[in-house]
């Protein structure tokens, strides 16, 4: 083989940055000259400050972009009544939000940050700990979610109580070119969208369009619904490494890899492969999996990008962005700080039908009813009927599950309370003053599976209601004992604290905090069968295409 020339380029090298910016401040920064140079000084404050207004801003407002494309399925005339429904319901959601009380998902996320700064830009050097001052002041002020565990032993573990530590990242590298500039990407991964980022290593025989479509086909329907779609996915094939992989899509799903190159060259840069997104997009539409409950839309897009690899190794990497869709782009520089310019009216792209228009019948589900009645209501209908919740609901999740477990297993009783009503897998943000409850959207329903069986054995969790997919197990133990498990829509938890959420209180176990068993009280609480007294789950029974491409 011919020894090539010395050829430098970035892995992932970007265009021109066209982000809308709005000014922040022009305090805290200055330019100084030294040793013939100019340089742009950098106070901590800017940072801490820079960081608690970017957090603030991506969990209470989306890109307009993104809202556009909500508004884009309510309009499609090929959208199922499902796809409408969950698409208006965002909508509504995003439009609380942006009220600056209520964030857009009681799941507010790990905070993260990447950072690039220019070799003329000055600090103190303690950039990351002023970084995580700012993440930690806002959201010990905002109506957020502590979510971060510290661990005390391998088996023991505390939530921090402050949602540190984040995620930083901070390079040494002149952003666009810029050496007095100072370039930043602020995320917020909820549990749900970061547990469906997904590494497989695979051989050059997945390197032809055949197979890798095939092989996609497969990767996304094992997605589901958990992580709250429409997603914006994205696809990364190749790399240095397996950690640049799936750093690379994280990124790719947060468009911030939207200017890259979209050809390839001999250079070894990655690049956007623009026909292959169209076509894996086009695949997402035909899965029949929908907005959460059957449709078209179960992708706002997907970006496709093609790195280098070792000739011995083919990394693939999948990663989504949830329908909390949290991120902003943000700079610093001589002439000030600045964050992008996020959409504080989303009620802009809300249309003028109603509900009515957007779905299918509702049925009517009365919880005050004894759970005997309540089930010989709900096994009139089949998967994917939409229902309307008005009643009691029992909130427990992970923590209390296992508890409840503990007492079993020493001998207890089911709780009378998971006897007598349905169980709501969930944990609030903070409640802000004035209000019920703060956001209290759905958790993933596939981490309380294994407790499915034992539970509905002993009487409780007749009727569940969460988020996602689940698995066989829960769809045997449904069919066993006459239980239903009803997906309650991922995404709108603000939307729920406001208009569904009429009361709350602490059943037992307080001291878990979020994780502590609540009982609420609901009206017109938005559900769908998903899967049923008769052994049928709407993922896997559903009658949607099946794509010639998938068969192997």
């Amino acid at each position: 083989m011919d020894m090539g020339e010395f050829d430098y380029t970035d892995l992932l090298p970007l265009g021109a940055d066209d982000t809308e910016y709005r000014l922040i401040t022009t305090e805290g920064v200055r330019k100084v000259e030294a040793a013939g140079r100019t340089f742009l000084e950098v106070e901590p404050e800017v940072l801490r400050l820079l960081t608690e207004t970017a957090i603030h801003d991506i969990s209470h407002f989306l890109r307009a972009s993104h809202l556009a494309q909500l508004r884009k399925i309510v309009d499609d005339p090929e959208s199922s009544g499902n796809d409408r429904f969950v698409a208006l319901d965002l909508l509504k959601n995003a439009s609380i939000s942006a009220g600056g009380v209520l964030p857009m998902c009681q799941d507010t996320g790990t905070a993260i940050v990447m950072g690039k700064r220019g070799r003329h830009v000055l600090t103190d050097g303690l950039d990351a700990k002023h970084v995580s001052r700012g993440v930690y002041d806002a959201y010990t002020r905002l109506n957020l979610r502590y979510s971060q565990m510290a661990p005390l032993t391998m088996w023991e573990e505390k939530n921090t109580g402050s949602n540190l530590p984040a995620q930083i990242e901070l390079y040494a590298e002149d952003p666009h070119g810029h050496a007095d500039e100072y370039k930043l990407l602020f995320m917020a991964k909820g549990g749900g969208s970061a547990n469906k980022s997904f590494l497989y290593q695979e051989t050059k025989a997945v390197l032809n369009e055949k197979r890798m479509l095939a092989f996609l086909e497969e990767k996304i329907r094992s997605l589901g619904t958990a992580a709250c779609p429409p997603y914006h996915l994205a696809v990364v094939v190749g790399g240095t490494s397996a950690e640049f992989a799936l750093k690379t899509a994280k990124y790719a799903s947060a468009r911030y890899l939207d200017s890259i190159p979209t050809e390839g060259s001999a250079s070894a840069h990655g690049f956007r492969d623009l026909e292959m997104e169209a076509k894996v997009f086009e695949l997402t539409q035909k899965l029949g999996i929908g907005a959460q409950f059957g449709g078209k839309y179960f992708c706002h897009d997907v970006r496709v990008i093609r790195l280098p690899r070792h000739g011995a190794s083919c990394p693939v990497a999948i990663a989504v962005s949830c329908s909390a869709d949290r991120q902003a782009l943000a700079k610093i520089t001589p002439e000030g700080v600045f964050l992008e310019k996020l959409e504080t009216d989303p009620a802009r792209f809300l249309p003028e039908t109603t509900d009515e228009h957007l779905s299918d019948d509702v049925i009517q589900v009365d919880l005050n009813r004894p759970m005997p009645e309540i089930l010989a209501e709900l096994t009139k209908y089949p998967v994917k009927t939409r229902l309307s919740l008005t009643g009691p609901l029992v909130v427990a999740r992970d923590i209390a599950h296992a508890k409840i477990a503990e007492l079993l297993d020493d001998g207890g009783e089911m709780p009378q309370y998971l006897k007598d009503h349905a169980v709501y897998y969930a944990g609030p943000a903070k409640t802000p003053e004035g209000y019920a409850s703060g956001s209290f959207g759905p958790t993933t329903a596939g981490r309380m599976d294994s407790y499915v069986e034992r539970f509905q054995a002993a009487g409780g969790s007749m009727v569940m209601l969460a988020k996602g997919n689940r698995s066989q197990q829960v769809t045997d133990a449904c069919a066993k004992h006459g239980g239903f498990y009803l997906g309650s829509i991922g995404g709108p938890a603000a939307r729920l604290a406001q208009d569904c959420i009429k009361k709350v209180e602490v059943l037992e176990y307080p001291e878990l905090g979020m994780e502590a068993v609540w009982k609420i009280e609901v009206v017109d609480f938005p559900a769908f069968i998903v899967v049923d007294d008769k052994g049928d789950d709407f993922f896997t029974d559903r009658t949607g295409p099946v794509l010639s491409i998938g068969r192997r």
